[in-house]
């Protein structure tokens, strides 16, 4: 090999490892499995941060927020939900919107609900009476605890209730 193509093969490879260094590392991801349909997202860049904690106002806007990605859910199915387990270490929980569906999951990366853990359901703050919803907010709340003061990410899916 010549020493011009020696160094060239040297530069490219230099190039590529101070691209590859300039490159964020990508956020955890988050899964919701209902019947075969899968989908995964990433936390938005706003909802994460880095493993650090979310200031409160960030993350009530974060659980506010419209969901990128939609799966349909038929009556009866399973609602099915896997965290990378860099979440599941820190602990995690799942809401539907601002409701909590289920306790801190710690050491935890899947978790399985069906239709009676009220997902498309909302409570009447009048009344007390049960509203049924077509669609809810699916968040997956990375948090070492269940309050406001440890979420370190967010990850949204938009739930649609099939006929």
């Amino acid at each position: 090999m010549s020493i011009r193509r020696a160094a060239a093969a040297l530069g490219a490879v230099s190039l590529g490892l101070v691209l590859l260094t300039a490159c964020e590392k990508p956020t955890p991801l988050a899964t919701v499995t209902v019947g075969t349909k899968t989908v995964t997202t990433e936390a938005t860049d706003k909802c994460y941060a880095k493993g650090k904690k979310l200031p409160s106002a960030i993350f009530i806007a974060c659980l506010s927020a419209a969901p990128e990605h939609t799966i349909k859910v038929k009556p009866g199915e399973k609602i099915r939900v896997g965290v990378d387990p860099s979440i599941g270490e820190k602990g995690w929980l799942i809401a539907s919107g601002v409701n909590q569906k289920t306790d801190v999951l710690k050491d935890e990366t899947y978790w399985t609900l069906t239709e009676s853990a009220g997902i498309f359901t909302v409570s009447d703050p009048q009344t007390g009476s049960s509203m049924p919803l077509k669609n809810a907010t699916l968040n997956i709340v990375g948090s070492s605890d269940a309050t406001a003061d440890n979420v370190f990410g967010v990850w949204q899916f938009k739930l649609e209730k099939a006929a």
